[in-house]
């Protein structure tokens, strides 16, 4: 039988996978974080009809005479340059600009993925679309540990978050005209670590050398203070009440006016969590009805040596194979992990001009393979007229 029948063939397989393949990509023209492949030929082994030879003595050498026997693919490779930026909105969706993907866990098994879509389920998970749980690191008391492993990652809505006071804050001129044993009290709200709300009292007592301060109602020194040209002098840090350190760094000693006042302390009521954003580390950080804000989880990005050898389980996710390298883990930011953006999608990458340019090319490969075919057996019916 005509090698140029089964060559022919080979050629319509080849061509009917790149359609195949380009349909695909045309098909996800708008799925998020979708990677467009491309379909790679080779010829098959070529049946030798005769071999090189080298020069002699007095006759040149000759080439090898070959016939080949059709066409294969070779590879279907995926193409993982970036998509473009879509604005959603929504806080729960995520981009990556770079080379990382997101890890997400389903059924026990690590999957990675480019598509961000992610959204909170009954359990308070981050999910994607077919239930792959985001993961990452979650935060004990607004600090991660990146050197554990990672996990699902969980944002309660319910959280709550307190925080103890630690410093106080005071402005404004204390007078230095006035009579030794003149008092000046201030009081000051401040937090315990369980929000408890309580009174703290700073007395200043005038003496020779500045002012004494003291809490207690004046029953325990917590320090003094003392002015040159109406300047606060270098001294000892003051701290009052439960170790609280007490900022009198903007105070001033001047004559005749007294304005001092409490200006701040830094601790807060209990506060229940409101909303959270996504820093450009990829930390999620919860703002809190009292003010507060707190990192709550990261989310891990994972890269390969060899992004091309992954492979494709559905969903837009991928696996790792022997060939993609092992999975690295990180956090955005690190060296080729990439940068997160919040409130955007990454789109497919898959461009239709150069698509529908393959569906010509796919289509009049496969038109010339079939015309093979039918000359093929055209010379096939010649033959068999040589006998009437």
């Amino acid at each position: 039988m005509l090698r140029s029948l089964y060559s022919g063939i080979s050629g319509l397989r080849a061509h009917q996978t790149m359609l195949d393949v380009t349909g695909n990509n045309i098909a996800n023209v708008n799925t998020a974080g979708f990677k467009a492949s491309s379909t790679q030929f080779q010829d098959t082994l070529s049946q030798m009809q005769q071999g090189a030879t080298g020069p002699q003595a007095e006759t040149g050498g000759s080439n090898p005479a070959q016939i080949g026997l059709g066409v294969r693919v070779a590879g279907v490779s995926t193409n993982f340059a970036q998509g473009s930026s879509q604005s959603t909105g929504r806080a729960t969706d995520l981009m990556i600009s770079g080379d990382g993907f997101f890890v997400t866990s389903k059924g026990g098994n690590q999957l990675f993925t480019r598509a961000g879509a992610f959204s909170p389920d009954s359990a308070n998970q981050l999910v994607s679309p077919d239930g792959g749980i985001l993961q990452g690191w979650t935060a004990t008391s607004g600090v991660i540990n990146a050197g554990a492993p990672v996990g699902d990652i969980t944002l309660n809505p319910n959280t709550m978050v307190a925080k103890a006071t630690d410093t106080v804050t005071l402005d404004g001129n204390l007078p230095s005209d006035v009579a030794n044993g003149t008092a000046l009290d201030r009081v000051v709200k401040v937090y315990d670590a369980n929000g408890a709300e309580s009174s703290l009292t700073l007395t200043f007592t005038k003496t020779n050398a500045g002012w004494n301060v003291s809490d207690d109602g004046g029953a325990t020194t917590a320090g003094s203070l003392a002015f040159t040209n109406g300047k606060l002098n270098p001294g000892p840090a003051i701290t009052a009440g439960n170790n609280i350190a007490v900022d009198l760094s903007k105070v001033s000693g001047y004559a005749t006016m007294s304005s001092l006042t409490v200006s701040g302390q830094n601790g807060a009521a209990v506060g229940k969590l409101e909303s959270y954003t996504l820093g450009n580390d990829g930390s999620l950080v919860g703002s809190f009805s009292n003010g507060i804000k707190q990192v709550l989880a990261k989310i891990a990005l994972a890269k390969f040596t060899n992004p091309a050898g992954l492979e494709k389980s559905g969903g837009s996710s991928y696996v790792a194979t022997g060939n993609s390298g092992g999975v690295q883990l990180g956090s955005a930011g690190d060296p080729g992990m990439g940068t997160l953006t919040g409130g955007n999608l990454e789109m497919s990458n898959v461009d239709l001009s150069q698509e529908f340019t393959n569906l010509i090319v796919a289509q009049r490969g496969f038109q010339a393979n079939a015309r093979i075919i039918t000359t093929s057996d055209e010379v096939l019916q010649e033959l068999g007229n040589l006998k009437r």
